[in-house]
């Protein structure tokens, strides 16, 4: 029998792709301290690609333990800056400070999923995506983000490609599921390998 599907998130960007590509899944938040488990990482001085990978996994695990046989999607994302980790902004001025250090620079959205079943990973993969911002003024900050309002703090880089955000930028390397939050095509190629879903 082929097992129930269930997204450890409740993120509307990861359920819509997941929706569109005609998946039929729960979605279930996981009860874990993101900022806790980097924390514990911090000694061994992961890459940015790590970190995404082991919150990932921690989800996915949180989720698969509550609910054995079911087959656990946990999905994390990382944006990183040479040696700096971006985590969502607090607050609009926290969004304007991470729009001004990435203003007229490439940075990279680390997308990392992982497959659990029972609590036991059965497979996991990183992508990453490459983006360069165009150089941007505090006024023209200001203008986006009053526009943008409270929807640049969903999000870690304080934009949405899928919205007024894609103004931001210059150049995009890397694919759009990527930078979304969702590697689909190796994920919806894994499922079907574990025949998860139809082949």
């Amino acid at each position: 029998m082929t097992p129930t599907l269930i997204l450890a998130s409740q993120s509307p960007f990861r359920r819509m792709l997941m929706e569109n590509a005609g998946l039929s899944f729960d979605a279930i938040a996981a009860d874990i301290d993101e900022r806790v488990i980097e924390a514990g990482l911090a000694s061994r001085s992961p890459s940015p690609s790590e970190v995404a990978l082991h919150l990932a996994e921690a989800k996915a695990s949180d989720v698969a333990r509550r609910h054995p046989g079911h087959l656990v999607i946990g999905s994390d994302q990382t944006l990183s800056l040479d040696d700096r980790v971006f985590h969502k902004p607090g607050d609009l001025r926290e969004a304007k400070e991470h729009l001004r250090a990435m203003s007229g620079r490439t940075h990279a959205l680390n997308s990392a999923i992982v497959l659990s079943v029972g609590g036991k990973t059965e497979w996991r993969h990183v992508s990453t995506a490459w983006l360069t911002m165009r150089s941007l003024s505090d006024a023209f900050i200001e203008r986006y983000l009053a526009r943008v309002g409270d929807k640049a703090l969903s999000s870690v880089g304080a934009y949405q490609l899928e919205g007024e955000g894609i103004q931001l930028f210059e150049k995009i390397e890397g694919d759009y599921f990527t930078i979304i939050g969702l590697p689909l095509l190796p994920l919806l190629a894994q499922l079907r390998e574990m025949g998860a879903i139809d082949a």
